[in-house]
């Protein structure tokens, strides 16, 4: 097995073993990601200097006997929305082609501190505004399962570079699927955590009570380790929870109550693929096997979801992305000198921002405009405790909650572009976790017949991440589904 191949977990084991240097890990890894980049395109910028540099510097420190981070030596993708000092971050958007960030996000600055290696940043929908990474302003990432079909998003370049061997792991942000949806069209694992276990400091901002980082790898034991990098209080950010951080890794094989899953009927009706849901049944009796205890359940106001979602997101990025005016940084109109600044205002931002960011900012300005407050932005805000309550109810009779992450695998590149309505419904099952704040995991439990992913998503109850990689590694280790890669890696 070549290097780039390996989980980030073995891969780690091998460098602090001394089997083969930290160097060598990222000169195979960056000799592959040139060959596959022109390709897939999941990078928007690759760090090879500084990748180089920062390998070295931990082949040092084993030589020298120094006690190496939990992710010495890993090389990891991170999505170009996370702001790293000196690296540009753009958020794949024109307004911020050229903006280079003063300073690391929490997260980065927790896995640098972790000794891993950033190896790039990686392609999404502008702002995080999609479904299919089809909305970059620079291109489209391509799914390595089909390369055809989009990867979905918006954090879909972190999760092709995942899937297709050119990172070992990767951060993504999820607002309404953006970690868990590309994770499961892709074959990854990605997990959205509960709301405030990771801190938002350094992420740009999309719908700042929706958007969570999250973690994408290739399988539950990097998950895990990923997450335990970067969880914990931050002082910057005042929405992050002061709870103490589990150890994720121990014991995650170890599973002793006799569990009760609960089966979501809204989430196995109409519009959902049969594969998906054949696979899906299947994977419910491996649990069953297993001693787990199905529940059925009724979780009736998540039918209101995509629409709640489309009105509280919209907003907060409509309030949001008003400070990209030109004035501070970012892109600025060139305009005549004799022009007004409301002008160069609006220039500016008809200018910088993609469609689907437009189409948000008028929605969200919409919803909260005079008149129509009260009847849009408050009665979705009133909604959305619905929801959150169908899940509190939810979790006083079961351990977890197991659904489809989407309810159709991954489409062709346009099919949807001219459709955004039906590109919102991609969302619709992912939506509920973050309306309501609680933890969700997406695995890999099959295939469709045209050989593509198919992902499971189990939901937990509040800062219970713990149980939901327990359950997804258990499932795993009576699977071989995270095993399979793409055709592609195998194409030299």
């Amino acid at each position: 097995m070549l290097l780039h191949e390996l989980t980030a977990s073995k891969v780690r084991e091998r460098i602090t073993k001394r089997e083969v240097t930290a160097q060598e890990v990222v000169e195979e890894l960056l000799e592959w990601i040139n060959l596959k980049e022109p390709l897939i395109k999941t990078y928007l910028c690759l760090d090879e200097d500084g990748a180089l540099s920062k390998a070295k510097e931990i082949d040092e420190k084993l030589s020298n006997g120094n006690k190496v981070g939990l992710l010495a030596g890993v090389p990891i993708a991170i999505k170009d929305n996370m702001c790293t000092a000196g690296v540009k971050t753009t958020c794949a958007s024109k307004i911020l082609e050229n903006f280079i960030p003063p300073y690391d996000a929490f997260v980065v600055k927790r896995i640098k501190d972790e000794d891993a290696i950033i190896i790039g940043k990686t392609n999404l929908d502008e702002f995080a505004m999609g479904s299919s990474t089809e909305n970059s302003a620079f291109q489209i990432t391509r799914n390595p399962w089909d390369i055809d079909c989009i990867p979905g998003g918006s954090s879909g370049g972190s999760a092709a570079a995942v899937s297709a061997d050119m990172a070992f792991m990767a951060l993504g942000s999820d607002t309404g699927g953006s970690v868990r949806q590309p994770a499961s069209f892709c074959g990854d694992v990605g997990l959205k955590p509960t709301y405030g276990r990771v801190s938002r400091y350094g992420l740009i901002a999309f719908a700042s009570s929706l958007d969570q980082i999250g973690p994408i790898t290739k399988d539950v034991l990097d998950t895990a380790l990923l997450l335990q990098v970067i969880s914990g209080h931050d002082n910057f950010d005042s929405t992050c929870a002061a709870l103490d951080v589990p150890n994720y890794i121990s014991d995650i094989d170890r599973l002793d109550d006799v569990l009760k899953i609960g089966v979501p009927r809204e989430f196995f009706g109409e519009g959902l693929n049969t594969e998906i849901k054949s696979a899906l049944m299947d994977a419910l009796k491996i649990y069953e096997a297993n001693g787990a205890k199905l529940v059925d359940l009724s979780l009736p106001h998540c039918e209101y979801a995509v629409a709640t979602y489309y009105i509280i997101a919209t907003a907060e990025a409509s309030s949001n992305l008003a400070r990209y005016d030109g004035v501070r940084y970012g892109h600025r109109s060139r305009l005549s000198s004799d022009s007004n600044i409301v002008d160069m205002y609006s220039q500016t931002r008809a200018e910088g921002f993609g469609n689907e960011v437009k189409r948000r900012i008028l929605l969200g300005n919409y919803a909260l405009s005079t008149g129509y407050y009260e009847a849009y932005y408050l009665k979705a805000s009133k909604v959305r405790n619905l929801i959150k309550n169908d899940f509190e109810d939810a979790f006083k009779k079961v351990d977890c909650i197991i659904c489809p992450t989407c309810p159709t695998p991954a489409f062709k590149i346009g099919e949807r572009v001219t459709e955004p309505l039906e590109m919102y419904l991609s969302d619709i099952y992912t939506i509920p976790a973050n309306l309501a704040g609680i933890p969700g995991i997406s695995i890999p439990c099959g295939f469709t017949s045209a050989g593509l992913p198919i992902g499971m998503q189990i939901l937990g109850k509040y800062f219970d991440e713990r149980k939901l990689l327990k359950m997804a590694k258990l499932f795993e280790n009576e699977t071989d589904f995270h095993l399979k890669r793409p055709k592609l890696n195998q194409q030299v």
